[in-house]
């Protein structure tokens, strides 16, 4: 009878353990099992990105050197997992066209005697003609509208255009580079009046409207001897290519 008692005592016991671990509906507990860790949070609350080690979701790229704005480096990196497009250096001023579009202002001003360094030179041929070169010497491309307007020593009237040698578009020059005007002296049949000896030179320039002011005019040196010139005197519009202004 005790021996009875004694597995009644047990069996009691051992159903009294299994009430216990089955009251809450989830059976036995395991002590010894690992817990899975909770998700990490930023923050401001939401679920922070896992970034694995085939790709990114997160806010710097694989690859690259991750900038701190999230950016990426140069490697090419994602933000948001959406690829990162390189749009130049950081920092650099948006270009210009030659005609000034774009930010700045306009990059293209008057060539004028402030920012050009202008010749005089005799030719062998065409006879009687005159090479006016016109040499860039600022930091900016400028223009050089319709032709140059001309004084020989104190002469009262302006010689007059080549109405044929007007350019199809108005000449511009980059830093250091030339454009170039032509000017017939006399007429070489002799039929021009009123001829006479210059020894000074002053060249104007003009603005964007005809006539108008285009800033400091120049006074190119003459040879020694002077220049011959009469009432055929005549000036062509500034020309990219010395062959155009030479060729009227």
């Amino acid at each position: 009878m005790r021996h009875v008692r004694l597995l009644a005592a047990t069996g009691t016991a051992v159903a009294a353990l299994a009430l216990t671990a089955c009251g809450n509906g989830t059976g036995t507990k395991d002590e010894g099992a690992a817990r899975p860790a909770p998700p990490r949070t930023s923050a401001s609350g939401t679920p922070a990105a896992t970034t694995g080690s085939t790709g990114s979701t997160g806010s710097t790229g694989s690859g690259g050197s991750g900038g701190s704005d999230g950016t990426g480096g140069s490697g090419g990196g994602t933000a948001g997992g959406t690829p990162v497009a390189r749009t130049g250096t950081p920092g650099a001023e948006p270009e210009t066209s030659a005609a000034g579009s774009g930010g700045g202002g306009g990059s293209v001003v008057l060539c004028n005697g402030a920012n050009t360094a202008v010749t005089a030179q005799p030719v062998t041929r065409p006879l009687n003609h005159l090479l006016i070169t016109v040499k860039n010497t600022g930091g900016k491309t400028c223009a050089l509208p319709y032709y140059p307007v001309l004084r020989f020593d104190e002469m009262q009237w302006v010689p007059q255009p080549v109405k044929d040698s007007h350019p199809q578009a108005v000449v511009t020059l980059a830093p250091g580079e030339s454009g170039y005007a032509g000017v017939l002296l006399s007429a070489a049949d002799g039929g021009g009046t009123g001829g006479t000896t210059a020894k000074k030179l002053t060249l104007a320039f003009q603005g964007r409207t005809p006539n108008s002011d285009g800033g400091p005019a120049a006074t190119p040196s003459l040879p020694a001897k002077g220049v011959h010139y009469d009432s055929s005197l005549r000036v062509t519009y500034w020309q990219q290519e010395t062959g155009d202004a030479l060729g009227w």
